[in-house]
């Protein structure tokens, strides 16, 4: 086994590097969390990450029970007894899920999360929960309702959201793999801001049951890792179908791990739209930097259009804060979370619960939701944004007739200062135009690092692929990662 110096770095290994080294010998399971917790307790008072790590015993008896196991000779999950961290939005049971807000602030749930049944079931231990925007709505993690994360890359900067506190807590080294959930680009906005690698999946391939719902056609649970080959590893644990969610797909879609070579020379589709007004152009040149070393390396880069990229936005959140208002409705202090004390009337306490209960950005979606939703406007808002998903799905079809992967920037810029668009809800969301397409649209879509700008900050590369095609764009996107790794142009130091 390693010596205690030596153990520090373990946390900094890639899942698949250190399950090789667990089933050599060479560490142990217990090793590899005492790194973990090492890191947490050297960065956590600055990062916050984890709005609960669980306690270290417990962690470390679950982490020597595998390695007896190991010792023993009994099988061992594909998951080996690494760390797990898992977003505040997942139900956990006997762990408290709190959504990063007052109305659930002492939520346990009394069961686990399909996606945790299988964490448990292929050996991973969960390390604890992560911060997130508030109900998972928002772009920088500062819509929640305990405490604000930092970005380990940059701490005068947000690590992105919502999924801000699992980017943060793979890039400061304080978990081995962790679990986010994407409604309009929450996995791949902060991998792009901390410099790590997150997938949001084929909408249905991973089980949403136990899944604090934001906007239930959107929403999906997505891995975080350190580099393609972890997210594929997590992606391969909980992906499948579910027949307590009624959206998992039915045909076994489950991505292969292994590294596979590709049969034929890949095609590169770059939408014209992606490259206007509005891109940083520190991202735009290490995203077409990107692209060139590809075609480099014989692929053939292929020109698409897509009509209506101008009216995502808005269709996005016009329906997204439709369902929200729907989903949210249930917390009204009668049957569960938060309730103002103090009321005598139900609709007094009603009121009290929400006003009290909710942040300002939640507030602002439901308000827009119901009003989206309200008679008169139904026709005129929710209706025609339905209409106009279609279209954008459409255009989508036709472009993947002409290329295997749609390639591009994830943000229009890098990681925002903390508190830079606090105050400014509408910049916060134009932030999010070029990954909402995959959740409208419901096809998978990954982040991966693709060099930094001037101040040292990470930019991510986009690369989307067809629905049900999640094998194939991880394939892709580890090829990429390979050219990118060789020419230098990886990760952040």
């Amino acid at each position: 086994m390693l010596s205690e110096t030596a153990t520090v770095v373990l946390a900094k290994i890639t899942a698949n590097s250190l399950k090789q080294m667990l089933d050599s010998g060479q560490v142990s399971c217990v090793e590899i969390m005492k790194s973990v917790l090492e890191q947490v307790d050297c960065y956590e008072s600055s990062i916050r990450a984890f709005l609960l790590v669980r306690d270290r015993k417990e962690l470390l008896a679950e982490a020597d029970s595998v390695d007896r196991r190991r010792v023993a000779g009994q099988p061992i999950g594909a998951l080996a007894g690494l760390p797990v961290a898992i977003k505040d939005n997942i139900c956990t049971r006997g762990i408290p899920t709190t959504c990063a807000s007052r109305i659930l602030a002492n939520y346990v749930p009394p069961y686990d999360a399909t996606v945790i049944t299988r964490i448990r079931a292929a050996d991973g231990i969960i390390l604890g929960k992560t911060n997130l925007d508030e109900f998972a709505m928002g772009s920088t993690t500062e819509n929640s309702a305990v405490q604000v994360t930092r970005n380990p890359r940059a701490p005068d900067r947000v690590p992105g959201g919502s999924s801000g506190g699992s980017a943060a807590a793979i890039a400061a080294n304080e978990a081995i793999l962790a679990l986010g959930s994407d409604t309009g680009g929450s996995v791949r906005l902060p991998a792009s801001f901390c410099g790590v690698v997150g997938l949001k999946p084929t909408y249905g391939l991973v089980s949403r049951y136990g899944l604090v719902a934001f906007a239930s056609s959107f929403d999906q649970i997505g891995p975080l890792g350190k580099d393609v080959g972890d997210v594929a590893l997590l992606l391969g644990v909980i992906a499948g179908h579910d027949p307590l969610d009624s959206t998992s797909l039915t045909d076994d879609s489950r991505p292969e791990t292994e590294k596979t070579e590709l049969k034929r020379p890949l095609r590169v589709g770059v939408p014209r739209e992606y490259f206007g007004q509005g891109l940083s152009p520190d991202v735009e040149a290490c995203v077409r930097r990107a692209i060139d070393l590809l075609r480099s390396q014989h692929c053939t880069v292929v020109p698409v259009v897509l009509p209506h990229t101008e009216f995502a936005i808005a269709t996005y959140y016009v329906i997204v804060c439709c369902e929200a208002s729907s989903n949210l409705a249930r917390y009204d202090g009668c049957q569960f979370g938060f309730r103002a004390p103090g009321c005598t009337r139900l609709n007094e306490m009603v009121s009290q619960t929400r006003s009290l209960g909710f942040g300002a950005e939640v507030k602002r979606r439901i308000m827009l939701g119901t009003f989206a939703l309200s008679a008169g406007y139904y026709d005129a808002y929710y209706k025609k944004a339905a209409c106009v998903r279609a279209l954008i799905a459409r255009d989508f079809d036709a472009a993947f007739q002409e290329c295997d992967v749609i390639a591009g920037p994830v943000a229009p810029t890098t990681a925002y200062r903390l508190g830079e668009n606090l105050n400014d809800p509408l910049a916060m969301y134009l932030g999010d135009i070029y990954t909402v397409m995959a959740n409208l649209g419901g096809f998978p879509a990954i982040s991966l690092p693709c060099g930094q700008t001037k101040a040292g900050l990470p930019v991510g590369l986009q690369l989307m692929g067809p629905a049900r095609s999640d094998r194939q764009l991880l394939r892709i996107a580890s090829h990429v990662e390979q050219c990118l790794h060789a020419s230098g142009d990886w990760r952040p130091k």
